[in-house]
């Protein structure tokens, strides 16, 4: 998005890409943070004798107003180890995750929101 909008391949007439920029660094540190918390988490259910691992699909709702959003809501999903968005329809997002932790992550909404902030201008 960020070398799209630098390119100015994108102008806000034809495709709604209305992202704050603030928020985007915020954004991804607060993924970085992520990321970085579940793939501890998977490292330790490969390397536990008794494996633990409880894998789930589950289905979604994204509560971003644009298709930009509820792509970088779905890339973001899958980016977090134990999780993979499977397939994206409309607001739907179906989702495997590795663990019942992941799966109450993804629940709590707090993604979800921040990407959502994403979009506000």
């Amino acid at each position: 998005v960020f070398v799209a909008l630098r390119m100015e391949v994108v102008d806000h007439e034809s495709h709604p890409v209305h992202l704050r920029k603030r928020a985007i660094v915020g954004y991804w540190l607060w993924l970085l943070k992520e990321i970085l918390k579940a793939n501890i988490d998977v490292c330790y259910r490969i390397v536990h004798p008794g494996m633990p691992i409880s894998p789930r699909v589950v289905n979604l709702t994204a509560t971003q107003k644009f298709d930009l959003g509820r792509v970088i809501y779905a890339n973001s999903i899958t980016l977090t180890p134990g999780t993979v968005s499977m397939s994206v329809d409309g607001d739907r997002i179906q989702v495997h995750a590795l663990s019942e932790s992941g799966v109450r992550s993804l629940e709590s909404g707090e993604m979800d929101r921040r990407i959502s902030r994403l979009e506000e201008r």
